[in-house]
């Protein structure tokens, strides 16, 4: 189901039993939390609604809470957040869940409850029963791979519903600085709505001015440098970096982690592999394949593996030696231009 068949069905009073809501996108959760609130009255929520977290609470505290009759109303609301247990992830607290209980309410759920699960996570384990059992009884909204006409659907949306306009230019340069979240990208345009009050219009330079790059934008900016030989522009965002208080070690991890997804998409798509098989293969964002995908057209397998292995030794040496990590960096570009 589609976020926007979603919220007509509730606004319709259309209402099943259990909802599945899955992926990690803030202001989307939000924005449906509010709307399963809302059938709830005010002056009812006390005692018909209550909100659990499964990494400090027992499933069995919100089935209880399921099966117990709405005091004096029609609905009960019962929100399931962070159920770790429908992924291979573990709790930081030792809980032993009954997922046996959460299994036979799942299969016959009370009719005046409304069970809404959170799962902020990308990928479920669809090996396990409970998520079996829990994706045949539910509704399920998925707001994992939410591709790019749909991000830039609710971002121009909210704009105009605020009285603005934003060019494509603009509205490209946006979702790239966020890293195309949607959450990101949402809590960035109060500041444009505020720097751009008079005119009611966004440009591209107003996103440039207003809207900092996030880490990873940067290093995906730092990545073009190094792979286009740009010494001088490499060293010197990197330089930017590392004086922003940025940890070299977690600098030196994101290009890894972007080589290594060049390196993947090239010899997959060398392989036949489309866009979309490469997103699901590799269970990234299509968002990631799109911009990977326009890179490795350039630039051959040795290449991309060169400045992988040298990134591998960079790190090495920071755990390894005194040497700074400006100097370990600067010996890395010479080495890989020439």
């Amino acid at each position: 189901m589609q976020i926007n068949e979603l919220l007509k069905s509730l606004k319709e009073l259309n209402i099943k039993p259990i909802y599945l809501i899955q992926g990690n996108q803030d202001y989307l959760i939000t924005k449906i939390r509010n709307n399963f609130l809302s059938l709830i009255p005010e002056s009812e929520r006390t005692m018909n609604y209550a909100n659990y977290d499964m990494e400090t609470t027992n499933i069995s505290n919100a089935v209880e809470d399921a099966m117990s009759l709405p005091f004096f109303g029609e609905k009960r609301l019962v929100i399931v957040n962070n159920p770790y247990f429908l992924t291979g992830n573990r709790s930081k607290e030792k809980i032993d869940q009954d997922i046996d209980s959460f299994v036979n309410y799942v299969k016959s759920p009370q009719n005046s409850t409304i069970m809404l699960i959170i799962a902020p996570y990308d990928k479920l384990d669809s090996r396990k029963k409970i998520t079996k059992i829990i994706k045949k009884n539910s509704e399920i909204i998925d707001l994992s791979n939410m591709s790019d006409s749909e991000i830039k659907n609710y971002l121009k949306s909210k704009i105009n519903n605020n009285g603005y306009t934003i060019d494509n230019e603009a509205l490209n340069q946006l979702i790239q600085r966020t890293s195309n979240d949607l959450s990101s990208a949402m809590s960035e345009l109060s500041k444009l709505f505020l720097y751009c009050y008079n005119q009611k219009s966004i440009s591209v330079n107003d996103v440039n001015n207003v809207v900092t790059k996030s880490l990873d934008q940067n290093v995906f900016d730092l990545v073009n440098y190094v792979i286009n030989n740009n010494i001088n522009e490499s060293i010197n965002l990197y330089h930017e970096l590392i004086n922003s208080s940025n940890e070299p070690l977690q600098i030196n991890a994101i290009l890894l982690s972007q080589f290594r997804l060049l390196i993947q998409v090239k010899v997959m798509s060398d392989k036949g592999y489309s866009q979309g098989k490469l997103a699901s293969k590799l269970r990234i964002h299509p968002y990631r394949i799109k911009l990977a995908l326009q890179k490795v057209r350039n630039y051959n397998y040795k290449k991309l593996s060169m400045a992988y292995l040298g990134l591998v030794d960079m790190e090495s040496q920071m755990k390894s030696t005194q040497k700074s990590a400006d100097l370990l960096f600067e010996m890395f570009m010479i080495k890989f231009v020439n």
